[in-house]
């Protein structure tokens, strides 16, 4: 576990992936902190181009290292874009962890999924568990990448001493989340579903699945306040997973969402649509350990995700009317 506390403070900290949810609530929780932010556009460093990646790395040598870029979608993503899920995802943690080793960053943070745990492995599910057993079929090549990530970020502490570390975020949701219609994950899904069921007056809502699989789910603003706070005070080979330690089922969760929304119509499940894991709940016993724990209720989150979403609809909206004379 950590030994010495690291500093962020007067660092240049660059966050890789800051436009997505993830890389954008690290930007809200970083500007809390007396950092130099370093971030660049996709159009002018894309990060699956290694002499790209090297190049910027050689001239603006951040410090320190937020990796959260990444080609991320739902069930239905993972399991059509199968080629590109894999391609993407190794080649972006190649890249970024290479370069931060040569332009010797001081510290990296990979950020995994939850989905590099075994299809079947005990609950909740322990760090220690990688590997133990085959994975979700639907995400296979995603997972894959996501540890191939994690064993580099290991193999270059191991060889070099580097203070890379690896977390393992929960599911996620919340500001910035992706809202397509087959790509989405399913906090996100929902909203828009419930949302434009209810603007429509629609009596039913179908949710994709049987309803039974379990989920957690993370306020993705609580996630970006667990990894400045584990990138302060952990360095260690090890794995750390972060979540809240609570599930519900699909089926619970499609009511949480209609209830905040105002959806007052039928549910139904599309059982033709894939459950894919049964459950995943994550074992925060380290997490824990190091004195971190979620503090938004999963209600007030949806709350929250959901005005972000209306909020973001409506500049849509506004951003496509003709401009007046």
């Amino acid at each position: 576990m950590a030994s010495v506390p690291f500093e962020l403070k007067g660092k240049s900290v660059y966050v890789a992936g800051h436009h997505g949810m993830v890389g954008s609530a690290l930007l809200r929780r970083l500007a809390r902190e007396n950092v130099k932010l370093v971030t660049v556009e996709r159009r002018e460093v894309d990060l699956c181009n290694q002499a790209a990646v090297f190049d910027w790395f050689a001239r603006v040598r951040p410090q320190v290292v937020f990796l959260a870029a990444a080609k991320v979608g739902g069930i239905v993503a993972n399991n059509t874009l199968r080629a590109e899920f894999i391609y993407d995802n190794i080649a972006i943690a190649a890249n970024v962890i290479h370069a931060a080793h040569v332009n010797r960053a001081e510290k990296l943070m990979f950020l995994g999924s939850s989905c590099i745990y075994p299809k079947l492995a005990p609950q909740p599910l322990r760090e220690d568990s990688v590997l133990t057993g085959p994975l979700e079929p639907t995400n296979e090549p995603y997972a894959i990448a996501k540890i191939a990530g994690i064993k580099m970020a290991e193999a270059y502490r191991s060889q070099y001493g580097s203070d890379f570390i690896s977390v393992m975020p929960t599911n996620l949701y919340g500001p910035g989340d992706n809202y397509h219609p087959e790509y989405s994950h399913v906090v996100a899904a929902l909203i828009r579903r419930f949302h434009e069921a209810k603007l429509a007056g629609a009596r039913s809502v179908v949710v994709w699945g049987t309803g039974t699989p379990r989920r957690e789910f993370l306020y993705v603003d609580d996630m970006a306040d667990a990894c400045v706070h584990l990138m302060k005070t952990y360095s260690g080979a090890e794995l750390i997973n972060i979540g809240t330690g609570e599930d519900i089922s699909i089926a619970e969760l499609a009511l949480t969402v209609a209830a905040a929304i105002g959806f007052r119509g039928e549910i139904s499940f599309d059982t033709s649509r894939p459950d894919g894991s049964p459950r995943k709940l994550l074992d925060l016993a380290r997490l824990s350990g190091l004195g971190w724990r979620a503090t938004t209720s999963f209600e007030d989150g949806i709350q929250l995700a959901y005005r972000a979403y209306r909020a973001d609809s409506d500049e849509r909206h506004q951003s496509d009317l003709p401009v007046p004379p």
